[in-house]
């Protein structure tokens, strides 16, 4: 089995951009519906790496599951009250985040 060497590219790339960010910083994104909701069950790089090859497919899987798509607004604003900080990585316009307190 061969290993595509673009998709790792794309990973370590992806993996030196993800940092946590406070959720009050992105509160303009969210405000313009360009925060993507990643749910603790998924890789947030993997899911980082789908966007990044435009994977409809698999995109359209995990938002079928609801494991991504839109910031709930209970969460959003829980983590608003908490001035939580979440994970994030950007792959413009959009900003993938997710609960800080899943990432091992």
């Amino acid at each position: 089995m061969s290993v595509d060497p673009s998709t790792d590219d794309t990973r370590a790339r992806l993996n030196l951009e993800t940092a946590t960010i406070r959720w009050h910083e992105l509160q303009t994104y969210f405000a313009r519906g360009q925060v993507v909701f990643v749910s603790e069950q998924l890789d947030l790089l993997a899911v980082g790496e789908a966007l990044t090859a435009d994977n409809k497919a698999r995109f359209e899987g995990w938002m079928a599951e609801g494991l991504v798509g839109e910031v709930p607004m209970e969460r959003a604003q829980s983590w608003y009250d908490a001035d939580a900080s979440v994970w994030a990585v950007v792959i413009a316009p959009w900003v993938l985040v997710q609960d800080r307190n899943t990432r091992n």
